[in-house]
């Protein structure tokens, strides 16, 4: 798998904004990826030195509309903390 195929999209929440000052930041990745597969493809896209992941994978919720009613859909979300000696995203550094 190619490193933008991981990789699909930054989570920018309250929750996130709070870890980027501490080099915490939250990604949506593909559904089959792991934890080494996120590491590498955070190393090589950004350029920077990853201390840890932690992956989530998250349930869709129960949606209703009248007597219609579906599941929004299920997703991955990883978790990606750099190391200290390493620079910080630069994407991340304008929310902040």
């Amino acid at each position: 798998m190619k490193a933008y195929d991981v990789i699909i999209k930054p989570i920018l929440t309250e929750k996130s904004y709070v870890d980027i000052a501490n080099k915490k930041y939250t990604f949506l990745v593909a559904k089959n990826t792991n934890k080494v597969e996120v590491r590498q493809a955070v190393e090589e896209i950004f350029g920077v030195k990853v201390e840890s992941v932690n992956i989530a994978n998250i349930n869709g919720k129960l949606k209703r509309q009248g007597r219609t009613q579906g599941y929004t859909s299920d997703y991955k979300k990883a978790y990606v903390q750099l190391k200290k000696d390493s620079k910080a995203i630069e994407f991340f550094e304008s929310l902040s």
